[in-house]
């Protein structure tokens, strides 16, 4: 499979790395000093584009790998807001195919899906509040992640005394906190922590005066997350659309 990477930082490496291993060919290499080989001859010779950039700017690389109709595996958060109406109609409408995750390690889709099941059953026992924590790296610049909103929009829609998702706190690297841990009682509370070189801590609290209920996913690096990616990118090849992590594996 030929592939074109999009952003060359830390996950762009290590994808290009697995995707070598896994027999893969690395045809183009978009970075922000190179923007003009988005119109290249050997970016749109790319089966799949892997997009891990920021959040301001991932849209337009939809844009312009769209434009060769390249297809796109793309990890890059907080775009959706305002332009998720689009990408729906560019990918349902019009043909072109995205695969996004906000999060692409293999364990984490495990982890969701245990979610979902374990919120469902909770939603039968109102005595148990639910909040959640996730811890990153001082680089990370969202917060909460969009891991974390995932996993709390999935609580969302099966607990039904939880209407929303809220911002907690936001424990800095510094010791500074922002925010607070005051919540309404129908809002699910994400609290955030940034510290040392962590690639992603999640848990999920389900509380009562009886007892607690944690479950948790600790990435040990960042290698699962450019695993999973590269595996969507074998999976998107073949397949066409708005894709999630959920066609990719039916739990």
């Amino acid at each position: 499979m030929k592939i074109a990477l999009i952003g060359y930082g830390k996950m762009g490496k290590m994808i290009e790395e697995i995707a070598l291993s896994r027999g893969h060919e690395i045809v183009s290499i978009i970075d922000i000093d190179n923007q003009e080989d988005f119109d290249s001859a050997e970016f749109a010779s790319a089966d799949v584009a892997i997009e891990f950039t920021a959040p301001h700017v991932a849209y337009g690389n939809y844009l312009r790998a769209f434009s060769h109709n390249v297809k796109v595996v793309s990890g890059s958060t907080g775009w959706m807001s305002e332009h998720r109406a689009d990408v729906e109609r560019l990918c349902n409408e019009e043909g072109q195919t995205l695969f996004w995750a906000s999060n692409f390690s293999i364990g984490v889709a495990i982890f969701s899906a245990v979610n979902r099941y374990l919120a469902k059953i909770m939603n039968q026992f109102p005595q148990y509040d639910v909040e959640m924590e996730e811890v990153h790296h001082v680089h990370k610049l969202d917060a909460p992640s969009g891991t974390a909103i995932t996993l709390a929009e999935e609580i969302v829609a099966d607990v039904d005394r939880k209407a929303s998702w809220t911002k907690g706190i936001l424990l800095r690297p510094d010791g500074t906190i922002e925010g607070t841990r005051q919540s309404a009682t129908n809002q699910l509370r994400i609290d955030s922590i940034r510290r040392d070189e962590v690639p992603g801590i999640h848990s999920i609290k389900y509380d009562s005066d009886a007892d607690s209920i944690t479950i948790t996913h600790d990435a040990h690096s960042r290698r699962g997350f450019a695993l999973g990616a590269v595996l969507a990118a074998e999976y998107t090849k073949d397949h066409s659309g708005l894709l999630t992590i959920n066609d990719m594996f039916n739990f």
